[in-house]
């Protein structure tokens, strides 16, 4: 993906600050509720979806598409490139937290424009990721989505296919240790 390097920080302690973030949490949940009818919409109220205020870090990551002029290795026939650079920037940011301890959760029901306009992000600029980052009781063997029903884990074998789409696979195959494969 070449040496883009598109990301930027905004690490967020100011409590002023997440506060705002928060009412934009909720009035893009109260819509995204509106997805939802009986159990389902019980499920989704019921579920934590944001720590903004609890966390002691905020961090929104952001892709500036244009740093760098037009032209930048790796992106003049994969355009996302720069977003794809900022995604593995965030998980190599959540591997390192997971590694120190800390938990790291993805808020990712907000309104971009709303955290632009809060956050003083520059037009050019796109909100990526906000996270909230902060030291937990237990690390989760699974989701909590899927602990608590939202969706089922699918199968691996059914998400990997072999030389093309929908490719079986053929005379190769891969074991893995849990045997999935």
């Amino acid at each position: 993906m070449g040496f883009m390097q598109p990301w930027n920080f905004i690490v967020i302690d100011d409590p002023e600050t997440k506060r705002k973030v928060q009412e934009n949490f909720a009035s893009a949940n109260v819509k995204a509720a509106l997805n939802y009818r009986g159990d389902r919409k019980k499920l989704y109220e019921s579920l934590k979806l944001e720590g903004i205020v609890e966390a002691p870090i905020n961090i929104c990551v952001t892709c500036d598409s244009s740093r760098l002029g037009p032209h930048v290795l790796g992106r003049d026939t994969v355009r996302e490139a720069d977003v794809y650079s900022v995604c593995c920037a965030v998980q190599n940011l959540w591997l390192a937290a997971r590694a120190e301890g800390l938990a790291v959760g993805w808020v990712s029901i907000l309104s971009p424009e709303r955290l632009k306009r809060d956050l003083g992000i520059p037009g050019r600029v796109t909100p990526v990721a906000y996270l909230c980052v902060g030291h937990t009781e237990d690390f989760y063997e699974k989701p909590l989505l899927e602990t608590r029903g939202w969706e089922t884990r699918l199968p691996l074998r059914s998400l990997i296919y072999y030389n093309k789409w929908n490719g079986a696979p053929g005379s190769f195959s891969v074991a893995l240790p849990d045997g999935t494969l």
